[in-house]
């Protein structure tokens, strides 16, 4: 049965984020945004406050917290800035999490421990230019010559790739089986290799103080040990990783979509128009009321998929609902905020500006919208 309430050590930590976000994030926000830069001083706190370990096991250097209790900090940051909700999210869901999943022992004690402080950012390199919600049609590949995986490739929109804590990106490549059948596998690739390359940055709609690049590999040598998980089982591995993020990324969306609500309950009742705050006016009430309530449906869409993962149960259909009510709240919500604030939601300073701007790739990301809805349906054997 689903339990909505939180533990006291889950509201704690929901609270500590929340405050931490409101004090330390929220007030630089709009710059980061403004200049596109990466916020290396947030990173460094939430490292401090082991954020990017909260997952983890502590023998790993983690916090030993679960799945869920990453969300719940996703959530809060993202009501005041996507950016670094998504930079959490990707380092510790994308990142570190293929790893601690799939990795043998040795891969483990190697990168979790500076992954889970916050030392470090991994990446996880799937998306190609001809291959994006298509993922099985990677053209990236991987040969095997005397115990060295020479990888030749590039992959588009890889997130955390190009900063100056990335350390690892785990690229999913074609390889061939000992009978010359076509299989993917996921390969550990450190980014000094020699023939690894970042790209330049995008120039982006939103998430601009989110680092995203290209990357391209060229006769990039690591050794076979560096394979991540069971040899023909990459495709496989990167399925689950995706069903887990797409809740995180749920998280992220409704935090949003809650930060859109907080923004227009406070102009609606400091703005006047004919005589009386606009929060006065039954249009703009509802309004905000219809916010609350998608809100509302999509926090608890990405618990109850949260809720199956932990017990070990399939939730594949409802990490896709609520990766699909999620960001379609967001979206929707940042419409309507911008909406109430009138012309000013117009303008780019303002957090609902952002919102707005910000909103639109969680309807893409990790699945658009539209492999949501078809796995809803495969899953209804439709």
């Amino acid at each position: 049965m689903l339990n909505v309430q939180l533990s006291e050590d889950q509201e704690f930590l929901r609270q500590t984020v929340a405050d931490f976000a409101r004090e330390v994030v929220a007030p630089v926000a709009a710059e980061h945004d403004e200049k596109k830069t990466f916020p290396y001083a947030i990173v460094k706190g939430m490292a401090d406050m082991g954020l990017f370990g909260l997952p983890f096991p502590e023998e790993y250097g983690g916090m030993g917290g679960d799945y869920f209790t990453l969300c719940l900090a996703i959530e809060e940051l993202a009501r005041v800035d996507q950016s670094v909700a998504i930079t959490l999210e990707a380092a510790a869901s994308l990142g570190a999490m293929p790893i601690y999943r799939f990795g043998t022992e040795a891969q483990r004690q190697e990168w979790l421990p500076s992954l889970a402080a916050g030392e470090s950012l991994a990446a996880f390199g799937l998306t190609e230019s001809g291959g994006g919600t298509d993922a099985a049609a990677l053209r990236t590949s991987a040969r095997l010559d005397d115990g060295t995986w020479i990888i030749n490739g590039s992959k588009e929109f890889i997130t955390n790739s190009g900063t100056s804590l990335t350390r690892l990106v785990t690229v999913a490549a074609v390889t061939q089986t000992p009978a010359g059948d076509r299989e993917i596998n996921t390969i550990l690739v450190p980014t000094a290799t020699p023939g690894f390359n970042v790209e330049p940055a995008y120039s982006k709609v939103g998430w601009h103080a989110s680092d995203t690049h290209p990357l391209s590999f060229h006769d990039v040598r690591v050794p076979e040990e560096n394979l991540l998980g069971e040899r023909g089982r990459g495709y496989a591995n990167f399925l689950r990783i995706l069903d887990e993020g797409r809740i995180a990324i749920a998280a992220l969306a409704v935090g949003a979509a809650q930060g859109c609500v907080d923004e227009s309950i406070l102009y609606a009742k400091q703005r006047y128009a004919f005589g009386s705050p606009i929060a006065k006016h039954q249009a703009i009430a509802f309004k905000i009321a219809r916010m609350e309530a998608r809100t509302h449906v999509a926090r608890t869409a990405y618990y109850h998929a949260a809720a199956k993962m932990l017990s070990g149960a399939p939730f594949k259909r409802e990490a896709a609902i609520a990766k699909l009510v999620g960001s379609e709240a967001a979206m929707d919500n940042a419409r309507d905020a911008t909406q109430i604030y009138g012309g000013y939601g117009f303008v780019n300073e303002t957090s609902v500006a952002r919102q707005y701007r910000d909103s639109k790739i969680l309807e893409i990301g990790e699945g658009t919208s539209e492999v949501q809805l078809m796995l809803i349906a495969r899953d209804l054997g439709l």
